[in-house]
């Protein structure tokens, strides 16, 4: 598989010169999955309704002047998303196994729920990111049951569910079919997105 590849259906790995370094624990990075000839190989990983999803976009939000919304998904620190939100937003497994994120200004995350360990290996090219906590090897794509193949926007605003929801690969997790059978296992390639300052104020 050429890099080259998947930056090109992978905008959000674009590099911009700073001080979060690929090599660093504290580096930022965006994620692809790679399931080859599956549907979901080369689908960037967005945050969006506290979920991770592979396709469609981020949602985010600023109310400060000069931080721009983003349709970006970016991590640093190896579970938490690149926001500048007071507080931050971490990333975790929730005790069915859904990958998520905790809301702007709350650290609530549900009874049972995991912070890792989360691990990002950097590399050559592009690194790896995996979840290797309450048993579980790395993350799987689980179909929705509502789900489109990207994110789009109803005429009243809302955004439509993408098709594949990110979850720990756990057999026990609970999924939207209610099969983890129907879930496809994947690797998550971590690219560098080097940066001065979070590409976020928040992920909603």
């Amino acid at each position: 598989m050429k890099f080259s590849a998947l930056l090109a259906l992978a905008p959000l790995v674009a590099a911009i010169p700073g001080s979060k370094q690929a090599n660093s624990s504290d580096a930022a990075f965006g994620v692809v999955s790679a399931r080859s000839a599956s549907p979901i190989h080369l689908l960037p990983l967005n945050a969006g309704g506290t979920y991770f999803w592979l396709g469609g976009k981020a949602h985010t939000y600023s109310p400060i002047p000069g931080v721009p919304d983003t349709n970006q998904t970016v991590i640093a620190n190896s579970h938490f998303l690149d926001v500048e939100v007071p507080g931050g937003q971490a990333i975790y497994v929730d005790n069915k196994g859904a990958l998520r994120f905790t809301s702007p200004h709350s650290a609530y995350e549900p009874a049972g729920s995991s912070d890792g360990p989360f691990e990002y290996t950097p590399g050559t090219s592009f690194g790896h990111w995996s979840f290797k906590g309450q048993g579980a090897a790395g993350f799987m794509a689980c179909p929705t049951t509502n789900g489109t193949t990207g994110h789009r926007r109803s005429r009243r605003g809302a955004a439509a569910v993408p098709k594949w929801q990110v979850y720990a690969a756990l057999k026990n997790a609970t999924v939207p079919s209610g099969k983890v059978e129907d879930c496809l296992g994947f690797d998550a390639l971590a690219v560098s997105v080097n940066t001065t300052t979070p590409v976020a104020w928040e992920y909603i």
